[in-house]
């Protein structure tokens, strides 16, 4: 499993992302959906392997289908409806190994877990397996990988996401109510002027 990870610099924060795969094949054309807020949908048609695959996105709140990935052969559609934001990918796994006699290996199978439930496998579990467990704290906001006239390799980016937990957030609350220095003069400072 390859893993690289950057840095983005927006409105003043940092928001580390880490870049997981592509695991599978080396045939076809590289793409990259890019960045989004995170997954919606994702449609697969499948049969012996994954002929295509192709991903709802959120962005800030708005739906944003990126293009179809793969070839027009399978006979088996399937539709995985996330409950955005609610609901979200903690792990990718799947199968890669040529379909064909000579072929290059393509995608043969994939599952997807969520926090709530799991996702197939859709395809064959037939060749080298591979799994992206998604660490805790870490939301799926694009996929990447290689296709022709199949799903060829798989991967995606991953984005840390902090999100305050509700102690978090209280204790925050209460660090500003009793701080001395809150913006405003205190007790002390006023008797003093």
């Amino acid at each position: 499993m390859k893993e690289q990870i950057t840095e983005e610099h927006k409105g003043g924060g940092k928001r580390k992302t880490k870049v997981m795969g592509p695991s599978g094949g080396n045939g076809g054309t590289g793409w990259d959906d890019g960045k989004f807020s995170g997954v919606r949908e994702i449609t697969l048609v499948y049969d012996r392997c994954i002929d295509s695959f192709r991903v709802l996105y959120d962005k800030k709140g708005k739906s944003v289908l990126a293009e179809k990935h793969g070839g027009n052969g399978g006979n088996r559609t399937v539709n995985i409806k996330l409950q955005y934001p609610e609901e979200f990918i903690t792990s990718v796994s799947g199968h890669y190994c040529p379909a064909v006699r000579g072929g290059s290996a393509v995608i043969r199978s994939l599952t997807f877990k969520t926090n709530r439930r799991t996702f197939g496998p859709y395809g064959v579990e037939e060749g080298t397996p591979f799994s992206f467990p998604v660490d805790g704290g870490g939301v799926i906001v694009g996929f990447k990988g290689r296709s022709g006239w199949y799903l060829d390799a798989i991967g995606f980016s991953v984005s840390q996401v902090h999100t305050p937990t509700f102690f978090h957030k209280i204790q925050q609350k209460l660090h500003k109510l009793i701080s001395p220095n809150n913006g405003e003069e205190g007790p002390q400072n006023k008797a003093h002027a």
